[in-house]
């Protein structure tokens, strides 16, 4: 697969900008469905009884607090390369945080039993630099899980969702942030982003096995999982 390139730069400013109001939107934008994405996530993780759990772009936290709760046995730590919504995930109550590319981690090799990430694999500017180096900080055996937003395949839903990404969701939150912008780039980076075996095929290139689709809600979002070899 061609390898995707992104400004790091445009998007980290992106979210530095809209870092303090940038939870709030989500559950509005999303219909609270955030939530229950985040809950079939932790309920993945859950069983892999993980005792070390790396969060990749964890934002605002939301994802690594849930999998902290979910697990109590669990390090959590969290990492990304925004430092302001990093301080809204320590507000939030995440102590341990590192400020980090995805692509480049300052953290040891085969160090974590679980990686996951949230909606932050799509918006590097290498997906396969940024999942090579998430089986690079994995354990062999370790388990990997990407949380993201997907195309539906439905022909009826797909149009229809397209319609909401590119004419609907910006403005509202363009309204709620004053950056419309951030949000037209958000549909933009879905009509790229892969997903089903595209996706599934791509992580396995990259380190890992056993790789699953799990599509939530019409398929507008996707979990992933796999097996670091």
């Amino acid at each position: 697969m061609e390898i995707h390139k992104e400004n790091p730069e445009m998007v980290r400013g992106l979210f530095s900008d809209i870092a303090g109001r940038y939870q709030v939107v989500n559950h509005i934008l999303s219909g609270g469905l955030d939530f229950y994405w985040r809950a079939i996530a932790v309920r993945l993780i859950r069983p892999w009884n993980p005792s070390m759990v790396l969060d990749v772009a964890t934002g605002s936290g939301d994802l690594a607090m849930a999998i902290s709760k979910a697990c109590p046995q669990a390090r959590v730590v969290g990492a990304d390369f925004c430092a302001p919504m990093l301080e809204v995930a320590r507000r939030n109550g995440l102590p341990e945080l590192v400020v980090a590319d995805g692509m480049s981690l300052p953290l040891a090799d085969q160090n974590f039993d679980v990686v996951a990430a949230a909606f932050g694999l799509r918006n590097m500017a290498s997906w396969e630099k940024g999942l090579s180096e998430m089986a690079r900080v994995l354990r062999p055996g370790g388990h990997l899980l990407i949380l993201d937003f997907s195309l539906p395949e439905l022909p009826v839903i797909r149009p229809l969702y397209r319609f909401y990404l590119h004419h609907i969701l910006p403005h509202i939150a363009g309204l709620a942030t004053g950056r419309k912008d951030a949000y037209e780039y958000l549909g933009e980076s879905i009509e790229q982003f892969p997903s089903g075996e595209k996706m599934t095929s791509l992580i396995e290139s990259c380190g890992f096995k056993n790789a699953k689709s799990h599509p939530l809600t019409l398929g507008t979002v996707s979990i992933y999982t796999a097996i670091r070899n």
